[in-house]
């Protein structure tokens, strides 16, 4: 009889830790359910999407998709164009304070912000650097993509070599030359770590002989360069504004087609390219994709007028710079891409 009652109690007992064992799960589970929905409730709103490039001032989309400026995959950031309260500026000074063609210098640039002089401004990596410095002459017909070297002061140089020095590297790193005087304008591209992307045009006056300027009127779509011939072709036939260009990079060498996958990655894509206007120096960094073995470039055309552009691709380790002149004309928004360009900005 006591072994009966002792195996009852027994029984009563994992009856109700059982029970106590399955309210609690329960409950966990109740409690877990409650908080992924809450999760899932805080992240129903509409996502921000932005250009990483910030190719278009602030301006968002609340889906994913492409920059049509740049062609680069838009980001999700719900903070993004918000900014963070902060006005960077690029300061630029030189030594010697004047620049002469053909002499030794060092061009320092440093990110401030206004207002707090003495703070380190931390920049982040894109597309392998932390500043992509474009130097161009007034009249476009000299081109530079470099990349100013971080030094623990905070400045970031650009060794300018005499006309007797050869590059440590080649062209395209921190080092530059100016062969001849005349005005030149740099394009000083970052992103400041927790703000919009940067871009300021900044104006560096070199004395000494300047060369002829040269004046572009005439498109030329075709670009010879280290033994390889690069076309350009937009879709539909020509270059135009108030629409999305698609523009098909076609490059051939020994009269074959090259494909694009092929090429080595530059600066962590398969291609670079450089547009700026003529009349107002307007500025376009293009990343291009690759579709059916060519370079596609996605982009928009604010003004009509003449532009130059420098595509850049590497082979071997070495970087190939085809130029271009632009011919881009008035053009008629098509009605579809305008309404749906208006209905995924978010002003």
């Amino acid at each position: 009889m006591k072994s009966i009652l002792k195996l009852a109690a027994i029984t009563m007992s994992m009856s109700a830790a059982l029970f106590v064992a399955s309210c609690g799960n329960e409950a966990k589970h109740e409690e877990n359910g409650d908080h992924e929905h809450a999760d899932s409730t805080a992240h129903s709103g509409a996502h921000t999407y932005m250009c990483p490039m910030n190719c278009e001032d602030g301006k968002t989309y609340t889906e994913p998709g492409k920059c049509p400026k740049c062609g680069m995959n838009l980001e999700h950031n719900d903070n993004a164009g918000k900014g963070n309260g902060n006005t960077y500026v690029m300061q630029y000074v030189s030594n010697p304070a004047q620049l002469e063609a053909g002499k030794e210098a060092l061009l320092s640039f440093t990110p401030k912000i206004k207002g707090k002089e003495n703070d380190q401004v931390p920049l982040d990596i894109h597309h392998e650097k932390k500043i992509h410095l474009i130097i161009v002459s007034k009249d476009l017909s000299y081109f530079e993509h470099i990349h100013p070297e971080f030094n623990s002061n905070g400045n970031y140089d650009i060794k300018v070599l005499s006309s007797d020095k050869k590059f440590t590297n080649g062209r395209g790193h921190n080092e530059t030359t100016f062969e001849n005087g005349g005005e030149y304008i740099a394009f000083a591209d970052y992103n400041p770590t927790g703000a919009d992307h940067q871009l300021e045009k900044i104006e560096i006056k070199v004395d000494g002989k300047a060369k002829s300027p040269v004046t572009y009127k005439e498109s030329n779509l075709k670009s010879t360069v280290d033994g390889y011939t690069v076309s350009l072709e937009a879709e539909g036939g020509k270059f135009a504004t108030n629409q999305q260009m698609h523009i098909a990079g076609i490059i051939m060498q020994g009269g074959k087609e090259v494909p694009a996958e092929k090429f080595e990655n530059y600066l962590g894509a398969k291609a670079h390219m450089v547009v700026v206007g003529l009349d107002k120096m307007d500025y376009l960094h293009v990343h291009p994709e690759v579709e059916n073995g060519r370079l596609d470039l996605h982009t928009t055309f604010d003004s009509p007028g003449i532009y130059r552009g420098w595509l850049q691709f590497q082979t071997n380790g070495k970087v190939h710079t085809a130029q271009f002149t632009i011919n881009v004309e008035e053009g008629k928004a098509v009605d579809g891409e305008k309404q749906n360009h208006s209905d995924e900005h978010k002003h």
